[in-house]
């Protein structure tokens, strides 16, 4: 079984006087196609101080109609800002999350994440998606964080989001999500702020 993974960028925002990439992912599957994380919605004044530039959803190069899922790994402004392009898909976060979202202050937009027509499916802990693709909580960056893990090579392919923002955090992990994510031994674990996936240092002697 083939599945792909394909990086789209969605936007990028101003930190620490350089321009960090937000990146959004496609899986393709044989039983379906997968959007995981879906960027900033628009300009709004809590983001301003991240000086976001955002590229519209008619650049990203994808299909949005052909999206058959959609994952949050989290619900911070810049991964689900574009959940209202999906109304009628189903969502997939945890629900754990989505709770944090709704209840907390100064957690994310509450408005996008409670967007007309966007429909989650709340996850309790780890849950197969499709064969050989399972969403796993992985904590750190919120409580509610999760990752994808994609089984169907000889070692998985993670999109983490940002249980880990640098490859830093891989290589000395510190939080439970990012020894999870250390612990799968994975070929290539894909972030949301990164250009290229992080892969494990091979050893030398």
């Amino acid at each position: 079984m083939t599945v792909t993974v394909t990086p789209v960028l969605v936007a990028d925002l101003g930190v620490e006087g350089e321009r960090m990439p937000v990146y959004a992912h496609v899986i393709d599957h044989p039983d379906g196609r997968v959007l995981v994380d879906t960027g900033i919605k628009e300009l709004h004044p809590l983001t301003t101080d991240l000086d976001p530039h955002i590229r519209p959803p008619e650049e990203w190069s994808v299909d949005l109609a052909g999206i058959d899922v959609v994952v949050n790994t989290h619900l911070h402004f810049d991964h689900c800002g574009g959940n209202h392009l999906f109304a009628g898909v189903p969502v997939y976060v945890q629900r754990q999350e989505l709770d944090d979202a709704l209840t907390k202050d100064d957690f994310t937009i509450r408005a996008w994440v409670e967007a007309k027509g966007v429909q989650y499916v709340p996850v309790d802990g780890e849950l197969e998606l499709l064969p050989g693709l399972r969403l796993v909580r992985a904590p750190g960056h919120t409580r509610g964080s999760q990752v994808i893990v994609i089984d169907t090579g000889d070692r998985p392919t993670v999109l983490a989001g940002d249980t880990a923002v640098w490859f830093g955090e891989l290589d000395d992990p510190q939080t439970e999500g990012q020894r999870l994510v250390v612990a799968l031994e994975p070929e290539r674990v894909w972030l949301s702020h990164a250009h290229e996936p992080w892969q494990p240092r091979v050893a030398t002697r």
